[in-house]
């Protein structure tokens, strides 16, 4: 068993964020074992879907996958044990990071740090995003609808996020904060510098990946429902995650972060009380 210290995911030169015991890394190889493969749209199936508040949600058919990052993957972290994962329901994801004016709609506030209609919310904590999918539920059109909103756990953020690719980006194995908003001034997988921000972008600046989600790398650090801890104690199909921790996940790293911070595979565990102008999270639907 490792215990593993890492920065706070809204600075990379570190911080007091402790990872939690985690397993040594396996190994395998980093092919995706199933479809939908790259470079497709998720195959068949219904439409894009548009709630009442204007979300739209991509469908996302099951399959199989190789979650977690390969051994030879650069500034890769032992937490990331790469390991085939199965998720056996379809399920639909918002194509968005929530947005200030959808969280206002629905909490009747705006506690976000950069302020914009289309900037994803932030200074939301994990019960802060728990709460959103419980009254947006809770609206009378999504009730009539039979709609129940959730967080995605970390096995289908991972999914979502590759579409199909097993390279550190859905883009590539490249970021230097042009494909994404992240750190332009420390990329990963290249020399060249580009862009840093220093702040959030309008939710789909960015193209999106081959699935039709934006965002997925960047922007904001994005909850997930799991406990954090080690990705082979969560099970090879449909993983829930930890069963208990102290720490939740977040995923897809933020403007802030280093472009090593934004890959597929990087993962955190962060005091879910803490809000913080980099979290921010999306919502799925089963």
């Amino acid at each position: 068993m490792i215990t593993h210290s890492c920065p706070d995911p809204g600075n990379s030169f570190g911080g007091s964020l402790m990872r939690c015991l985690v397993v040594a890394v396996c190994g395998l190889g980093c092919l995706v074992m199933g479809l939908p493969v790259a470079g497709q749209n998720p195959p068949g199936g219904p439409k894009n879907l548009k709630n009442s508040i204007g979300m739209e949600f991509v469908p996302l058919p099951g399959g199989k996958f190789q979650m977690g990052s390969p051994g030879n993957e650069p500034d890769r972290i032992d937490t990331e044990t790469s390991h085939t994962v199965t998720l056996t329901q379809a399920f639909r994801m918002a194509a968005h990071e929530v947005t200030q004016e959808q969280y206002e709609k629905v909490m009747g506030k705006n506690p976000s740090h950069f302020r914009g209609a289309r900037l994803p919310v932030e200074q939301v904590n994990h019960a802060d995003a728990l709460q959103f999918c419980r009254s947006l539920s809770d609206l009378p059109a999504e009730k009539a609808a039979g709609r129940k909103y959730r967080l995605p756990t970390e096995a289908e953020w991972e999914y979502a996020c590759r579409a199909g690719t097993a390279t550190p980006f859905h883009f590539g194995a490249a970021l230097n904060g042009t494909q994404a908003n992240c750190n332009g001034e420390f990329p990963y997988g290249s020399d060249r510098k580009g862009p840093f921000l220093a702040k959030t972008s309008p939710v789909g600046s960015y193209p999106p990946n081959a699935w039709g989600l934006h965002d997925m790398h960047g922007n904001v650090w994005e909850w997930c429902a799991d406990w954090y801890g080690p990705l082979q104690e969560a099970g090879s199909e449909d993983p829930p995650g930890g069963s208990q921790g102290v720490s939740r996940v977040l995923r897809g790293g933020s403007w802030s972060n280093h472009g090593k911070n934004c890959r597929a595979a990087d993962r955190y565990g962060y005091d879910p009380v803490l809000r913080r102008n980099y979290l921010g999270f999306r919502v799925v639907l089963p």
